[in-house]
């Protein structure tokens, strides 16, 4: 995993976790898959033959 990536995963633990060390809750999962899936939309929007990616 790149820093990156670290970087906004944790910022988005950050802002959506219920406790100090919660990574698990329901509401931190759907924000980082969220997240996630608007980044692969924004590159697939650019990116438009990427077959291999849309897996």
């Amino acid at each position: 995993m790149s820093v990156k990536n670290k970087t906004w995963k944790s910022e988005v633990i950050k802002t959506f976790q219920l406790t100090d060390k919660d990574t698990g809750s329901p509401e931190v999962q759907v924000a980082l898959l969220t997240n996630r899936i608007e980044k692969l939309s924004g590159h697939f929007g650019s990116h438009a033959k990427d077959e291999h990616s849309r897996r």
